[in-house]
């Protein structure tokens, strides 16, 4: 009985610590806030390691304010991510030395040549965002799929409206016709429900490809710029609310070299060259002026291999890996980054 107790107190003790370690109010290292800073948008932290994300998920799964609870000890147990961790842990520290060495040989594919490429890095993280939607959707269906039929629709979803509050239609911003509407894009095949792929692109449609999410966003997003209500961009709103957003992406991307003016960009987006931007025309910069996390993949990669590449090659050894281990795992750093100050043309 003792041995069992203490076990079960161990297992504890080590589930805190990952929470402490890997607690959300940890991840917004200076690295990452830096990077917004520049971008102008204030993105989901990259997670690097998908240990630490399986870790993460499995601390909030367990609930911190039960664990404590003595009545429920005999409940705790060590979940495969936790036993996977153990490794790579000392003195209640995680030893990012041997994860580094461990991930490099799965980042180093293509070709596997010692050093890991933007494209390698940039795939990587790709995938970790990709692992990050996916998780989200699925936690997500399971706690609205009633009916367990691997979809949601609309009252799964939105249970709290009336039928007379649908009979409405209310279009307004929360109404159940603003919602309704945001359903139906979604809903690719149009049978009234919405599968994981569809739901996903519900919750996330800033990372949607589904041509009618991408207007829908495009529309709302005209609503808040467009102060005359035509429902598309002149030149002066153009410039007033979208064109700073624009030039900042663009100046990171280039490192300075070429930034086109308001003008020019205005000019290059006006297909039919009637003066306006409608939403149609406004799809080229989507992932600008409403980015999401897989438009961050690109900026993140090549953040993490500016502050890293001391050489200058435009790739990563090993070495330059360890050496700035902090910024690939600056959820358990909390140490300043002097250069974060740097004007944008540093980033790249």
């Amino acid at each position: 009985m003792a041995k069992a107790v203490f076990r079960t107190l161990v297992a504890i003790a080590f589930i805190v610590l990952i929470i402490m370690v890997f607690s959300p109010s940890s991840q917004h290292g200076r690295d990452c806030r830096g990077l917004h800073r520049r971008l102008g948008h204030n993105f989901p932290v990259s997670t690097f390691d998908p240990l630490v994300a399986k870790i993460e998920r499995s601390a909030q799964k367990n609930e911190l304010g039960g664990l404590v609870n003595p009545l429920n000890l005999a409940d705790v147990s060590l979940t495969d991510e936790v036993v996977e961790a153990r490794e790579y842990f000392s003195e209640g520290k995680l030893n990012i030395t041997l994860r580094l060495m461990v991930l490099f040989p799965f980042l180093d594919t293509e070709p596997n040549d010692g050093v890991i490429s933007f494209k390698e890095l940039e795939d990587w993280i790709a995938q970790q965002a990709h692992d990050r939607l996916n998780y989200r959707t699925e936690k997500e269906l399971a706690l609205r799929d009633k009916d367990g039929d691997g979809a949601i629709s609309f009252m799964e979803y939105l249970p709290h409206f009336s039928n007379e509050d649908i009979e409405k239609n209310g279009m307004e911003h929360g109404e159940a016709g603003w919602w309704k509407v945001q359903l139906e894009n979604a809903d690719a095949d149009q049978n009234g429900s919405l599968s994981f792929d569809e739901f996903k692109d519900f919750l996330h449609p800033e990372d949607s490809h589904n041509e009618k999410v991408q207007s829908w966003i495009l529309g709302e997003k005209i609503k808040l710029m467009d102060q005359d209500g035509d429902g598309k961009l002149n030149f002066a709103e153009f410039l007033e609310q979208a064109y700073d957003i624009l030039k900042n992406y663009v100046y990171f991307e280039t490192a300075g070299a070429y930034v086109p003016t308001a003008e020019e960009n205005f000019a290059m987006l006006d297909v039919n060259n009637d003066k306006f931007l409608a939403v149609e025309e406004l799809k080229p910069i989507l992932h600008y002026i409403h980015p999401g996390e897989l438009s961050y993949v690109k900026y993140y990669s090549s953040h993490l291999i500016h502050q890293a590449d001391d050489n200058k090659d435009g790739n990563l050894s090993i070495d330059e890996m360890l050496n700035h281990d902090h910024i690939f795992y600056n959820t358990v750093y909390n140490e300043s980054n002097e250069d974060l100050d740097d004007d944008y043309h540093d980033e790249l």
